[in-house]
């Protein structure tokens, strides 16, 4: 008898749900919804599969609440966000799944301790995760014709907008197109940041079940699918906790964001033998020289690189047992990071190597790329001069002519090109997917997109003609790239100016005081010194840039940040990896900065990902970006 009861109870709660959600899915099909396509859906239920992988319900329940902001008000019917407010229901019993609501009142109304209350006239959109056997005919036929993915071992997304009547009903409808772009939007980024919640301890009542975490917000950018696009390829989308959390840092911290998983793994250490590939790595704990082959890396993680599992059993115990959830969370951001629109060789294991297999070697501005001319100083490379020698002779149309963009006038009147990345770009230059450039353009083009999409003063200016006064800290291989930076001027499109002021110990001394005009509407001046030391010479600037600054490793930053603070001008870095990045905030934290622009993936990275000697972390060029006095 108890295990017919045992049996019974369980098809019950296949069929009909259980926990604290409204009950199991009403049957609407996507498939009705107007205006929507067969990739749309598809790409829904790829993001779904990709959030389900990551198990936000093994530490979120129903109480927990978070806040969601997808682009800018305006970019949504009714100049406001959909459904801001958002729960995850299931991870105490039930139904997995996730509720969205139209404001937090809303959601606070409709959180009980036990279970969902259903409150009059609230509408909510649910995602809740069945099983296919017990979804409804029409759902089924979809699944099979258009080869969805599954979430888990058959488990899909049942996606509809429920409504409690004044009866304590239930009226359901299918989401809009609009509305659905909104969950594959929230879906995307809570993938991303939910594993970097920290517990807070202190404001978590020992008898309480419901673990505390400490304040949180943090902005990442997601990628349209082409079918979801609407004349931009990305999104930035906020997710905090509490809902309406400030973006605030905390001095006390001893990291740029929630660090650590709750839990620590289980297990003491698992050592995992990768062929890392022929180039030479480097022991995260003894630091000897190992070939990649022979290498071992954490097997949680997969980030930290070993000669053995002598030194990865004392690391573990010493330091990585604390940081592997925060590493393993930022390698499964790697899918996210790779552009995959190129159609060349984007995995460097040696930089020799790859510039020989794109038959760069050795040629033009790439020679900056390699230590292969490392004896010659900054900006004093050998050039045999002429626009395609400086580009190692591609051939004509892999490379961006000296020339204005054709045809881009709006009423009658040109302005500047505002561009949302990579792809854009190489579609109005005509560019084909295979040249590898952007390696090179994304330190010209991150300066035009900090001061044309994210310094609002610089924009304004430029917009209304005048001129904006960049000073760009640290620049090093920029120096051999001033042909590079002739796209700025050609991406102005014949409205404003720019004067970069370039300021940094490895200006030449023969070069330091020039001037070089590169193009009509584009001034660089170089200027050899410390910036804090030279600051008080130049004109006063509206916006600063620094590129793959490495902050924490020069202690020289300390007085140029001290300058930034008093001068309270708009300052940009950029950084290689979201590691570099978090200790990049400790050091902004501690000269009194307030990070007013969180790290959020640079649109302009390089696409090119760099393998570092100690660790598997995904690195690019410029690969994420943070601001502070904006």
């Amino acid at each position: 008898m108890e295990v017919h009861l045992k049996d019974l109870f369980t098809r019950f709660q296949l069929q009909f749900g259980s926990g604290p959600g409204l009950g199991p899915g009403s049957g609407t099909c996507l498939l009705k919804v107007e205006g929507i396509t067969p990739g749309f859906i598809k790409s829904l239920f790829k993001a779904s599969a990709a959030l389900y992988r990551t198990d936000p319900w093994k530490r979120l329940r129903p109480g927990h609440l978070f806040g969601i902001r997808v682009g800018k008000n305006s970019d949504w019917i009714g100049k406001k966000q959909p459904f801001p407010c958002v729960q995850f229901i299931g991870g105490d019993g039930g139904d997995l799944g996730f509720n969205m609501f139209r404001t937090v009142t809303d959601a606070q109304k409709m959180t009980g301790s036990r279970e969902t209350i259903r409150v009059p006239n609230v509408e909510v959109l649910r995602v809740t995760y069945e099983m296919e056997s017990v979804m409804f005919p029409s759902n089924k036929r979809m699944v099979k014709s258009l080869l969805l993915e599954a979430s888990g071992n058959d488990l899909f997304p049942s996606i509809d907008v429920a409504r409690c009547n004044s009866s304590d009903g239930l009226e359901f409808r299918n989401a809009t197109v609009e509305e659905l772009r909104f969950v594959y939007a929230f879906m995307k980024a809570v993938a991303m940041v939910h594993p970097l919640l920290q517990e807070d301890k202190e404001a978590t009542p020992k008898w309480s079940r419901l673990i505390g975490f400490e304040p949180f917000i943090e902005t990442v950018d997601v990628q349209w699918p082409p079918e979801m696009t609407k004349g931009w390829d990305q999104v930035a989308v906020t997710v905090s906790h509490p809902p309406g959390q400030a973006y605030e840092e905390k001095t006390s911290s001893t990291s740029s964001t929630p660090t650590k998983y709750a839990e620590p793994p289980r297990e003491e250490f698992v050592d995992v033998k990768l062929n890392m590939g022929a180039g030479m790595r480097q022991c995260t704990m003894c630091e000897k020289e190992i070939n990649g082959e022979q290498s071992l890396c954490c097997g949680r993680c997969r980030a930290v690189v070993y000669c053995g599992p002598i030194c990865q059993k004392q690391h573990w115990k010493e330091t990585h047992k604390s940081t592997c959830g925060l590493y393993k969370a930022m390698m499964e951001r790697e899918e996210e990071l790779t552009l995959e629109i190129f159609m060349f060789p984007c995995i460097v294991d040696s930089p020799c190597r790859w510039l020989e297999s794109m038959g760069l070697h050795q040629k033009g501005m790439w020679k900056r790329l390699c230590n292969c001319y490392s004896h010659c100083s900054f900006g004093l490379l050998p050039s045999k001069g002429g626009l395609s020698d400086s580009w190692g002779c591609l051939d004509d149309g892999e490379f961006p002519p000296d020339l204005p963009f054709s045809k881009r006038v709006r009423d009658g009147v040109s302005s500047p090109i505002i561009l949302s990345g990579w792809s854009e770009y190489y579609n109005l230059r005509y560019l084909p997917l295979t040249s590898p450039v952007a390696a090179i353009l994304s330190y010209p083009l991150t300066v035009y997109y900090v001061t044309m999409a994210l310094s609002i003063s610089s924009k304004n200016l430029l917009l209304s003609g005048r001129e904006v006064i960049v000073h760009y800290l640290g620049p090093e291989g920029e120096l051999d790239w001033m042909i590079a930076f002739t796209e700025i001027g050609h991406l102005l499109n014949g409205l404003g100016n720019m004067q970069i002021i370039m300021v940094g110990p490895e200006v030449p001394t023969n070069l330091s005081g020039s001037v070089s005009g590169i193009g009509s509407r584009v001034r660089v001046n170089l200027i050899r010194g410390i910036y804090q030391e030279e600051a008080t010479y130049l004109p006063s600037p509206h916006v600063i840039v620094a590129l793959n600054c490495r902050l924490e490793s020069y202690a020289s930053w300390g007085g140029a940040l001290d300058l930034i603070n008093s001068m309270n001008v708009p300052a940009f870095f950029t950084d290689q990896s979201e590691i570099s990045c978090a200790n990049a905030k400790q050091v902004l934290r501690g000269a009194g900065l307030h990070i007013t622009h969180p790290v959020t993936p640079n649109p302009f990275r390089s696409p090119v990902r760099n393998q570092g000697p100690t660790s598997n972390l995904p690195s690019y060029s410029n690969a994420f970006l943070l601001g502070v006095n904006t």
